[in-house]
């Protein structure tokens, strides 16, 4: 073979050696678009080589790109486990802010402390609803004891609230009030027909005792 035609295999060998390189770079790189960050370019060429330099670049932009990734994912999952415990947080403050607790069998307890809201009102009606039927409870005392003052907006909730007790068939009752809160009931001309109220939780919960032992017995001797 002449020197010229030698010098043409080379060429045409050196040609597709670039083209090879080429397409396996692009590959890589559609790859990496596609979201996948797993390929990269196999070099087969001397580390000086033009071809394998930008094999290498390709190669560390890929890492680099998958490196950032997994960061942004580990990130991802860092927050996501923190929102996972705001909102268990803010379930856990929920059910503090709205307890319902059963101080006698049938007697359920509903008292609210600090600021009643309209957001909060929902909230502990519902609760205490939930929570008369569950229980089938004959008696629900909800309990201001907490509370020094309070606006017509207020008062207009846990009235709402006793009101809807006394549809689910249930006897409600109302204690501690305090004189301010009384003062604004009465000018706000509420009526409370079917609605107890009680200085004390304990006068309450007594006046249900008392009224449960001097309730007279049917034929079979059970309590009407």
């Amino acid at each position: 073979m002449s020197g010229r035609a030698e010098a043409l295999a080379s060429r045409a060998r050196t040609q597709q050696d670039v083209q090879r390189a080429v397409d396996a770079m692009l590959e890589v790189l559609q790859a990496a678009e596609s979201g996948d960050l797993a390929p990269r370019v196999e070099i087969e060429h001397e580390a000086n080589d033009p071809l394998s330099i930008l094999a290498t670049c390709v190669n560390g932009m890929i890492t680099y790109l998958a490196e950032r990734r997994a960061e942004t994912l580990r990130v991802q999952r860092e927050l996501e486990g923190q929102l996972e415990m705001i909102q268990k947080q803010q379930v856990a403050i929920q059910e503090l802010s709205t307890p319902i607790i059963e101080i006698w069998k049938g007697v359920l307890c509903a008292p609210i402390v600090g600021v009643l809201d309209s957001a909060r009102a929902s909230d502990m009606t519902n609760a205490l609803l939930h929570s008369v039927v569950e229980t089938k409870a004959s008696l629900a005392i909800i309990d201001i004891t907490g509370i020094e003052a309070m606006d017509t907006q207020a008062t207009d909730h846990f009235l709402r609230m006793a009101r809807a007790v006394r549809l689910l068939g249930s006897e409600c009752a109302l204690s501690g009030i305090h004189p301010n809160v009384a003062r604004t009931i009465t000018h706000m001309g509420v009526d409370l027909i079917g609605i107890l109220s009680y200085r004390t939780l304990r006068d309450a919960l007594q006046a249900h005792v008392t009224k449960r032992r001097t309730r007279p017995a049917n034929s079979n001797g059970r309590l009407k």
